[in-house]
């Protein structure tokens, strides 16, 4: 799979990563409910490993740890493909609530070290600061100094930032401080959000994005003939027309439409990887080879004048 520089990192990354919010979890199961079949989230993590993915994505809300022992078991059983992967987790996002203070940053951060068995991380995000103020997240004695504490010991080598929501994100982004940032809900074939604010500010500062939430609950994965109404999306009759249409134009380019909106949303120079969920080894594997398709620039340029945003809640 090809591979992109995560900003000012340094670091190489696959364009396809795993996000392993959802690996073992059956569908309808919510974010930090402990309902995960661990052999199969375990299994899933392997998947991805095997098919290229370099970089796992997951945090202590993601089963309120449940995510961190399954990533942790699949290093353990797998070291040849774990030495070749980068695990990233995030601190403060407890799911029964939020801990963004020092010594809960710290005490997080303990908890993830043993659940993954790692003791140093390439990175560390700083995870859904929504309902503190910026300033306080970001103090010598809050949440950031915190982290830099823990960079300065040589624990962390470079310091993220990951909230769900972009408005909470972006104030964040746009201070410069963090050297990279996990990006949901913001960026993908019908959602433009992040060309707003924040992939300028990335630009500016060279930040490393990780785009989440590429497919847009699987919709840009399958289709519109199996466009799901699960969770947080519900996508219009004119959305789901349009998405058919740029379906079809993968076809004729002899592309799945899977390939094409993962690989799109790497093509900003900013956005090194794309990070879907995976629930099954079935699924990962499949976004895995995803990102290793060769596409034409005839298709891309073809593409350009599809790709629009939709309005969350008003026509997507």
């Amino acid at each position: 799979m090809r591979t992109k520089t995560l900003g000012r990192t340094g670091l190489e990354v696959s364009i396809v990563g795993l996000g392993a919010m959802y690996s073992g979890k059956p569908a309808n199961s919510g974010i930090s409910t402990p309902d995960m079949d661990f052999e199969l989230g375990v299994e899933t993590i392997i998947a991805a490993m095997e098919g290229g993915c370099t970089l796992v994505d997951t945090a202590y809300v993601y089963s309120r740890g449940g995510s961190e022992k399954i990533v942790g078991e699949a290093l353990k059983r797998r070291p040849d493909l774990a030495a070749k992967c980068m695990v990233v987790t995030k601190v403060g996002y407890l799911g029964e609530g939020r801990d963004h203070s020092y010594d809960g940053i710290l005490q997080a951060f303990e908890g993830s070290q043993e659940r993954l068995g790692i003791e140093k991380f390439e990175i560390v995000y700083i995870h859904d600061a929504g309902g503190y103020p910026v300033e306080e997240v970001m103090s010598d004695d809050g949440a950031l100094g915190a982290v830099r504490k823990l960079q300065n010991e040589g624990l962390i080598r470079w310091v993220g930032i990951a909230c769900n929501d972009p408005e909470i994100n972006t104030p964040f982004i746009v201070t410069g401080e963090f050297d990279a940032a996990v990006v949901p809900d913001a960026w993908s074939l019908l959602n433009q959000t992040a060309a707003e604010v924040i992939l300028p500010a990335a630009e500016k500062y060279n930040m490393g994005i990780s785009c989440a939430t590429p497919l847009e609950i699987g919709l840009l994965a399958t289709g519109p003939s199996q466009a799901s109404a699960e969770g947080r999306r519900k996508f219009s009759p004119e959305c789901l027309a349009h998405v058919g249409k740029i379906e079809d134009l993968c076809n004729q380019y002899g592309i799945s439409l899977l390939a094409a909106s993962l690989q799109w949303c790497t093509r900003h120079p900013q956005v090194a990887c794309a990070i879907p969920g995976g629930r099954t080894p079935a699924e990962a594997a499949a976004n895995a080879e995803a990102g290793s398709v060769d596409i034409p620039e005839a298709f891309w340029d073809d593409l350009a004048p599809m790709v629009r945003h939709w309005e969350a809640g008003v026509d997507r």
